[in-house]
């Protein structure tokens, strides 16, 4: 009787046990996995390589940019700065990905905000850091740049976006965590084509599915 009475408890408790992450009312947090099956590391440089050759873009007018890689590119007419982050054929240019807290992990986790930064130079006097803006003329909000690295909160709520798992890919998600106040409209992050023709990196309803490949590879 009092074996049973023990197995029973024991069920009971791993039934109703949360998994991992989903204690704290959040999904699963996973280790991402780089193109060469090594952990994501924070400070490495890494090309954002798309999935498909042909990822979905949300196209206005045709015919329709196919993009590629992730880079920094000029998108408005007679404008030079700042540098907005579009999809463009080619490997695109190197980032490097920020947790929130770098000293205590150097490994990047799913569905944790983190900071990525392209790791180039730019004559522009916005940083290259990621940054979501309201664009009034596509009436999108868009991945620009301009943005800082860690000091988590609500005046830098829009610097911060999400790895997603996407079957045996990823994908990036807008949906930050680091202020307790504030109250963020989350969404996919995508790929959007404005009246230019320019593929910009965008809240969009259809995710960009990419995987990460390490520089050096």
């Amino acid at each position: 009787m009092t074996s049973l009475v023990f197995l029973f408890a024991l069920l009971f408790a791993l039934c109703t046990h949360p998994f991992l992450g989903e204690a704290q009312g959040g999904p699963i947090m996973e280790l991402v996995i780089d193109t060469d099956n090594n952990t994501l590391q924070a400070g490495k440089d890494y090309y954002i390589r798309p999935v498909s050759i042909r990822p979905s873009i949300i196209c206005r007018w045709l015919p329709c940019t196919v993009g590629a890689g992730l880079a920094l590119q000029s998108t408005t007419p007679n404008k030079t700065c700042p540098l907005n982050v579009v999809a463009e054929r080619g490997t695109g240019q190197a980032v490097t990905f920020t947790p929130v807290n770098p000293k205590a992990n150097r490994e990047i986790y799913t569905n944790s905000d983190l900071n990525i930064k392209f790791d180039v130079k730019s004559n522009c006097s916005e940083s290259t850091v990621w940054k979501l803006v309201s664009d009034a003329s596509s009436g999108q909000r868009i991945v620009t740049t301009g943005g800082v690295i860690g000091n988590p909160g609500k005046n830098t709520v829009n610097n911060w976006f999400q790895i997603q798992k996407d079957d045996n890919d990823y994908n990036f998600y807008f949906c930050p965590k680091v202020c307790e106040t504030c109250k963020p409209v989350c969404g996919n992050i995508g790929v959007f084509q404005d009246s230019n023709g320019s593929s910009l990196v965008a809240i969009t309803d259809q995710p960009y599915k990419v995987r990460f490949q390490p520089v050096s590879s």
